[in-house]
């Protein structure tokens, strides 16, 4: 072989051996890592606690008889709706109307009793009149003629003009007494004419019937404190406004206030309707820890029913336009994230974390919105890595 053939022998021999070893680099260069990540998203955040309760009716009462009486009639049945002042009931009470006559002819015996007195007034006042005209008549010719007419006749002219004043004040004492009998006997009639109304039993306030207790022809005693064994006519619920009494927990007892607006869901209709915070205990419960606080919610169609259960979102806290990301993102301790720039390269970042909820943390610096943060486990992971982004079906749900 020449000297030649030997030089491009050795140099091809030199390409070959440069090409094996940039394929052998080439082959040794890894792959960049695949991570999770999520975008740093603005949305409206809040931390709610899910509570449970059973709807009440705003007022609920049974309907008592003021007054003891046998039912004439009953207007009302079970699932009727009736408003204030509506007739329930009328009861049948023969002896009152009885009574109710009788007061009314006292009533008029004391009217007749004062038309006499004031007559017995005017005849008395008549005959003080002739007996002091008398008297005024002797006295002056006793003093124009002395000795005329004897001094005892003056006396007994004036005795008797004294007697017949005397005879008008007991008259007028007397018609003042009838006026006072009168007024007793309207004041008695009155009373009557009261309990009379009793026996036309009305709604107190706008609402349902619920239950009925009693039919035509039964005996309804008087509804009184002292006879708690007393029947009732009907059971009757406001049911057009509902209360919820939700036992909210010591540690969100801070955040209830009264007008603050909820959610009410209630599973069995599939729908959400509004409620608001009217009224709390103020005091917590020793034994659970909690305070009742009672939630409002309008049921003017009726379609609520008491006895519903209903899930009621109480909101804790809430950021509207907050930056977030997945509470993944974040490492709890460190309060750092890794992001993923423009260059595909890992960078770690402190940031302060706001308000948390079940999937979401509000970062209140550090980071702006529509970058990319990883998300999940970070031990493997070193800042300035290139790394290939991928978002997650897990961190978009957590989105």
């Amino acid at each position: 072989m020449t000297r030649l053939g030997l030089i491009l022998t050795f140099t091809v021999l030199l390409a070959l051996a440069g090409c094996a070893s940039r394929a052998k680099e080439t082959a040794a260069a890894p792959e960049p890592a695949t991570v999770a990540v999520a975008r740093v998203t603005t949305r409206d955040l809040s931390r709610d606690l899910n509570l449970t309760a059973e709807f009440r009716p705003y007022q609920e009462i049974d309907v008592m008889a003021k007054v003891a009486g046998y039912i004439k009639k009953i207007n009302v049945d079970i699932g009727d709706r009736v408003h204030q002042g509506q007739l329930i009931a009328s009861l049948e009470i023969p002896e009152m109307a009885d009574e109710q006559r009788k007061a009314q002819a006292e009533v008029d015996r004391s009217e007749a009793q004062v038309t006499q007195a004031q007559d017995e007034v005017r005849r008395a006042q008549s005959n003080y009149q002739i007996a002091n005209l008398s008297y005024e008549r002797l006295s002056t010719v006793t003093k124009n003629r002395p000795g005329l007419v004897a001094q005892q006749e003056v006396d007994d002219a004036q005795a008797k003009s004294t007697n017949a004043d005397a005879q008008v004040s007991a008259a007028k004492s007397n018609v003042n007494a009838a006026q006072h009998q009168v007024a007793v006997a309207k004041a008695e009639l009155a009373r009557i004419q009261t309990l009379y109304q009793y026996t036309q039993v009305t709604a107190p306030f706008d609402g349902v019937v619920t239950k009925r207790y009693a039919d035509t022809g039964s005996m309804i005693q008087a509804g009184t404190a002292s006879q708690t064994q007393a029947m009732p006519v009907v059971r009757l619920s406001q049911n057009n406004l509902l209360r919820l009494i939700l036992p909210v927990p010591e540690s969100a007892v801070p955040t209830v206030h009264i007008g603050q607006q909820v959610d009410v869901h209630v599973n069995t209709l599939h729908r959400t309707f509004p409620g608001k915070v009217v009224r709390f205990a103020d005091k917590l419960a020793p034994d659970t820890r909690t305070m009742d606080t009672e939630v409002d919610v309008p049921n003017p169609s009726l379609i609520l029913i008491p006895g519903m259960y209903a899930e009621v979102d109480l909101t804790l806290q809430r950021a509207d336009h907050a930056v977030t990301v997945p509470v993944t993102a974040v490492d709890a301790e460190s309060n750092k994230v890794m992001i993923v720039g423009t260059d595909n390269r890992l960078q770690s970042r402190d940031v302060k974390p706001g308000l948390e909820t079940a999937n979401q943390v509000q970062i209140l610096s550090g980071l702006r919105d529509g970058e990319l943060v990883v998300v999940g486990s970070r031990a493997a992971l070193q800042p300035g890595t290139t790394v290939k982004p991928k978002i997650t079906d897990i961190a978009a749900a957590a989105q």
